[in-house]
């Protein structure tokens, strides 16, 4: 592998642009090593320099503030029939999900663009604490409007979790370390999937559900001392003129996300697809997306820059994690339904076959440097993807009903391959940018996942609907339900229909599910054909030192294999 080239050196925050000559894999093999530099100068501190202590107490305050975000999305869910029981809300309390959901995802280029512009302890403070000022507004909530708008709050604090400390763990460690923290955050999303439910049943059933809020206070107390105390970035230069922030520019990606996810969250749920509402928000997200480009364009300091889409490196890997935000709404969203509608299991041993892929995710993702040390960050993911398409495709033939552990097989396998697809490109795209750029090309990786799970989840909950209705046309009973949820609920009556009727709609909801998987196997395709048709063959790894003054400038530029 060649040795670091001329360009770009002594840029202060500098990236390598695919799009110029010479960095898009041009000439060599396509089986070196994009990953064997280790990221900076020998000796030279890393970007983001830790006190004394080591990096060990950020690395803490980076798990823990990433459990607050990964385990605030499942603990709520198994508390929804005591709070429902307590404030009301019925019609209401799924937006105790979506309205945290818009919040985290249209905030996530705006934290990304501010880290960027101020350094990321600041924003990382001001997300815990607006976490947990959310988090105690929840916990004194008196109706359900009130709990929504606190859970927006929360939300807009885990916007800034969630991205800065992605960023952070890729500023403290060289490339050669990077799977190593990243494999920690895999671990800690994994085990807050599984310990969430447990916590929050645990805590509605005998405590009260008021403290599955309350419980983020100390984890996120001792966060922030940890931040506070320990992180330490280095000074840069000070700019000619002060920084600008894009704030129409955030105005309008924050008010077309909202519009935009609104409809996808709420479309066939709260009305129907082709409904009036449906069509005002998807009109009017489309053109609010019109004028954000026009915002965006103008300004001097854009919130979404150009290049996020105009470099070949980014543009891919973005598509590709969309792609595969898209996909995961399979496994996350329909296998517990079908684990307990067609296998007839409870709700902890659904939950078991599927957290079975949370086992093996963060240990693939560990071990995935092994694999792209030698071939590389794009045929490492293209193979993780590839192994993930036929174990999707191989759902549809598992026998009706079967056992647990097919599924749950599966899963396991699932785990592995998109552990060895998401690690690398994640660790690839942010080696490929300065430290000043870094920020929003994670935030942007993180915003198209998000927002592909918005749309898988309405789309392939508009397709199974649409299966589940076609096969109910020849039920043998009349006044069976018509939608999936419904149809879940009744099966959890195991007297509520005849023998014939039971075993119809179960097999309607295999049929369904089956359906929603070749779906997802489409999503990987999708994600395969954007790493094999834009992505270059070689990503252009920028090497970063960090001067005497602690200014992180390009040392030089690595043009490495895929």
């Amino acid at each position: 592998m060649s040795d670091t080239d001329a360009h770009g050196t002594g840029r202060n925050g500098g990236s390598a642009d695919p799009g110029r000559g010479g960095t898009d894999g041009e000439g060599g093999t396509d089986g070196g090593s994009d990953a064997h530099t280790g990221g900076g100068r020998a000796g030279a501190p890393p970007p983001a320099v830790t006190a004394p202590g080591g990096r060990r107490p950020v690395v803490a305050a980076l798990m823990l503030g990433m459990a607050l975000a990964a385990i605030d999305g499942t603990i709520v869910s198994t508390a929804v029939p005591q709070i429902v029981g307590d404030l009301g809300g019925l019609t209401v309390f799924s937006w105790l999900f979506s309205g945290y959901l818009l919040a985290v995802t249209v905030t996530l280029p705006l934290y990304g663009k501010l880290s960027d512009t101020f350094g990321r302890k600041p924003v990382l403070i001001a997300g815990i604490v607006l976490f947990l000022a959310g988090s105690v507004l929840c916990a004194a909530a008196w109706n359900m409007a009130a709990l929504i708008a606190f859970r927006i709050v929360q939300g807009l604090g885990g916007g800034a979790l969630q991205g800065t400390v992605q960023t952070i763990a890729a500023d403290l460690y060289p490339l050669k370390e990077r799977p190593r923290i990243q494999a920690k955050l895999s671990t800690v999303w994994a085990t807050s999937s599984v310990a969430g439910p447990v916590v929050g049943g645990l805590l509605a059933g005998y405590a009260d559900w008021r403290w599955i809020f309350l419980i983020n206070l100390p984890v996120g107390a001792v966060a922030l001392w940890l931040v506070v105390r320990h992180l330490h970035e280095p000074s840069r230069p000070r700019p000619a003129s002060p920084p600008r922030v894009d704030w129409a520019g955030a105005l309008a990606v924050f008010a077309t996300g909202s519009l935009l996810l609104t409809a996808l969250v709420q479309g066939g749920v709260a009305w129907p697809w082709l409904s009036a509402p449906s069509l005002g928000l998807f009109g009017a997200s489309a053109a609010l997306a019109a004028l954000t480009v026009v915002i965006e364009r103008r300004a001097a300091e854009p919130l979404i820059p150009g290049w996020v889409w105009r470099r070949r490196t980014i543009a891919s890997v973005n598509l590709a994690l969309g792609a595969m935000g898209l996909l995961m709404v399979a496994p996350t969203v329909f296998l517990p339904t079908y684990a307990q509608s067609v296998l007839g299991l409870g709700p902890i041993a659904a939950g078991f076959v599927l957290s079975v892929m949370t086992l093996s995710w963060p240990v693939s993702a560990a071990l995935s440097d092994r694999v792209y040390n030698r071939i590389g960050f794009r045929r490492t993911a293209m193979t993780g993807m590839s192994a993930a398409l036929l174990i999707l495709l191989a759902f549809p033939l598992l026998p009706y009903p079967g056992e647990p552990w097919h599924p749950a097989l599966l899963m396991l396998l699932l785990g592995a391959a998109l552990g060895l697809f998401q690690l690398p490109l994640i660790v690839g795209v942010q080696s490929t940018v300065g430290w000043s750029e870094r920020g929003t090309t994670t935030a942007s990786v993180l915003f198209c996942r998000q927002v592909g799970q918005s749309i898988g989840a309405a789309l392939f909950g508009a397709v199974a609907n649409g299966v589940l209705a076609a096969r109910l046309l020849d039920a043998p009973a009349d006044g069976l339900p018509g939608d999936l949820d419904a149809v879940t609920r009744a099966l959890e009556d195991p007297g509520a229909f005849s023998a014939a009727a039971t075993d119809h709609l179960r097999r309607a909801v295999d049929a369904a599910v089956d359906h929603v998987y070749i779906g997802a196997a489409g999503a990987a395709a999708l994600a395969l054909l954007a790493l094999i048709t834009l992505a270059p063959r070689r990503f252009p790894v920028i090497t970063e030192a960090t001067d005497a003054a602690g200014t992180t400038g390009v040392q030089g530029r690595q043009d490495a294999a895929p």
